[in-house]
C-alpha cells in the first residue's frame, strides 16, 4: 500500500484518551480507488498474518469499489498491529499504537 505517497510506511495511531467513555480515536482507510481492487486491507497481531485483529474494526464494500473503506477504533489497550492485504504476502506494514 501507498500511504501519503510512501510505500508500506510504519504508521502511528493514537488510542483512546480516557477523558470520557466516548473518546476513542477512529481511523478510516478509504479503499474506493480502483487501484485497491483485490487488495482488501485487514489488521493483524503479527507480521505473519496468522492472527487477525478485529476489535473495533469495521469494513464496508469491496476494495476498489465506490464507498469501500476499512475503519478501526483504536482501543487504549491496543498492541502493536500490522496492516496487510489479505491476498498478497508482504503488502503492508507496522502500526504503532500510542
Amino acid at each position: 500500500y501507498f500511504l501519503d505517497g510512501l510505500e508500506a510506511p510504519a504508521i502511528y495511531l493514537n488510542g483512546a484518551d480516557n477523558v470520557t467513555s466516548d473518546s476513542g480515536y477512529y481511523y478510516k482507510f478509504d479503499q474506493s480507488d480502483s487501484t485497491n481492487s483485490s487488495h482488501p486491507l485487514r489488521f493483524y497481531l503479527d507480521a505473519d498474518k496468522t492472527t487477525a485483529y478485529t476489535t473495533g474494526v469495521t469494513t464496508n464494500g469491496t476494495a476498489g469499489s465506490s464507498g469501500a473503506y476499512t475503519q478501526i477504533e483504536v482501543a487504549s489497550s491496543a498492541p502493536t498491529l500490522y496492516y496487510y492485504c489479505t491476498n498478497h504476502s508482504g503488502m503492508g506494514g507496522q502500526i504503532n499504537t500510542v
